[in-house]
This record gives C-alpha cells, sequence and structure tokens, in this order.
C-alpha cells in the first residue's frame, strides 16, 4: 500500500540518508553533485520516453527515477549545510503563489496570453535587472532552447505577429545561406545555416507545432523507412554500400510507399 505523500517523501529521505550512511552502499557514498549530473539527464530522458509512448506505468517508474536523483541531490546540500528537500519545496511553493496573483490575489483571470504576460512581469517585479531571456539554460538542447528564448522574448512584445511574417525570414535566411556557400567560407556557412534553423523552430513556434516533437516524428519516419530499405536490399542479397543513389532513391519510395507518408 501506498503511503500518505508526505511519509512517502519521508521515507525516500530515509532510504538516501541510509545508503549514504558510513555502513550504506560504497557507490551511493562517492557520488557528488558533479557525478550526480549525468543521472539527473538521463532520467530526464527516459521520463521524456515514456511521456511519449503514452506508458502510465512507464511515466510513473520513470518519474519515480527522477524524482530520486532529485531527492539524492537535495540530501547532498543538506549534507553541505547548503538547503533540504523541505527548503526546496518551501520555495518553489512561495514562488508559485507570488506568480499567480490573478489565483492568490486580486490580478484578474485571464486568458494563456495575457498569463503568460504577467508572469513575466512578475518576474521583472522580483528581480528589476533580469532579463527577459534569463532562465534558459544554455545545456538545453539547441532547439528546445531556441523555442524557449523565441517564447521568453515573445512575452514581453519582441516577436512575430504570426507564422506569415516568420516565412519571408526563414526564406531570406536560406538565400544568406546559398550566399554563404558560393564562398565556400565554413564559418560563414555555419552562420547561416544556425540562422536557418533558429528562424524554422520560430516558424514552428508560431504555428503552434512543437519543433522537438516535429524533428522527432521526422526522424522516427526516417529510421523507420531506412531500415525497411536496409531489410529489402539485404533479402535481395546485396548491401546498401554497394548500390547507386539512384536504386536507393528507388527504394526509398518503395519504403514511403510501403510505410506510408510518400
Amino acid at each position: 500500500m501506498t503511503p500518505p505523500e508526505g511519509a512517502a517523501v519521508d521515507q525516500l529521505l530515509a532510504l538516501i540518508r541510509r545508503l549514504r550512511a558510513p555502513d550504506g552502499c560504497a557507490w551511493d557514498r562517492r557520488q557528488t553533485l558533479t557525478t550526480m549530473r549525468k543521472w539527473l539527464l538521463e532520467e530526464t530522458y527516459e521520463v521524456l520516453d515514456a511521456l511519449d509512448a503514452g506508458d502510465a506505468d512507464a511515466h510513473r517508474d520513470e518519474l519515480g527515477d527522477l524524482l530520486f536523483v532529485l531527492a539524492f541531490q537535495a540530501e547532498l546540500q543538506a549534507d553541505a549545510g547548503a538547503f533540504t528537500l523541505a527548503d526546496v519545496a518551501h520555495g518553489v511553493h512561495a514562488k508559485m503563489v507570488r506568480r499567480h496573483p490573478h489565483i492568490f490575489g486580486d490580478a484578474p483571470n485571464t486568458d494563456e496570453p495575457m498569463g503568460l504576460q504577467r508572469w513575466e512581469a512578475q518576474k521583472a517585479q522580483e528581480e528589476p535587472d533580469r532579463s527577459a531571456v534569463d532562465g534558459v539554460p544554455r545545456a538545453m538542447p539547441a532547439l528546445a532552447r531556441a523555442e524557449r528564448l523565441g517564447i521568453k522574448a515573445g512575452a514581453v512584445g519582441f516577436d512575430w505577429p504570426d507564422a506569415d511574417a516568420v516565412v519571408p525570414v526563414l526564406d531570406a535566411e536560406l538565400a544568406e545561406l546559398a550566399q554563404a556557400r558560393a564562398t565556400g567560407d565554413a564559418a560563414a556557412i555555419a552562420h547561416e545555416l544556425g540562422d536557418v534553423l533558429f528562424s524554422a523552430v520560430n516558424l514552428a513556434r508560431k504555428l503552434g507545432v512543437s519543433p522537438e516533437a516535429a524533428l522527432q516524428h521526422a526522424n522516427d519516419r526516417f529510421e523507420a523507412r531506412f531500415r525497411h530499405l536496409e531489410a529489402g536490399v539485404r533479402a535481395d542479397g546485396e548491401q546498401v554500400r554497394d548500390l547507386s543513389m539512384a536504386h536507393l532513391d528507388a527504394r526509398w519510395q518503395q519504403a514511403k510507399r510501403a510505410l506510408g507518408g510518400g
């Protein structure tokens, strides 16, 4: 039987302390905030995989693994006298109350765009010197970071009005990439290609499409079609590397028709 929430958290913290005790697990005792970083990233991605799969049981299990890593880090900080998991929970609770004046204060309860602007305004009031694009970690995957930067800048009015306004920008960036390619300057090509990708992310954002999800679906389609192509080639006793691009393209079109999306 699952204990109440508070008791379950206490149980988890007690487990971590036991593992890190002098007679506990040698591996757990060796961990530091630096060594835990990779586990935080790995468990976060596993939570996302479970979400994408729509598997509630897997989602529960992966959230548990992520919660363990988060609680473990908080316990390391508690050992150092910095803060406790209770401090973390209390701090985020106070912050969320502060940033929802339309629920806990006198501000009117408005739609999501106005709510996002109010959220950013509240953060700016708390930290007057804060940039509108603060709080977007550089360690984020570049695609997700580009989306978040666009969202944050848009929340303070620096944005295109709609997707139609972004299309010419993307076209212009593609033209600049073509010019850079003509020069053969590798640094210029990388620069302009970055601008193309950034513009494409913002087009996705204005279309209401998650660029991360869109690219992931494209990755999945490519992988499935390529595996289908490989299987067909092997069934004929051949190797992909030995076939001409024209032959491979014909097989690629067959794979698209076989798997859909042709």
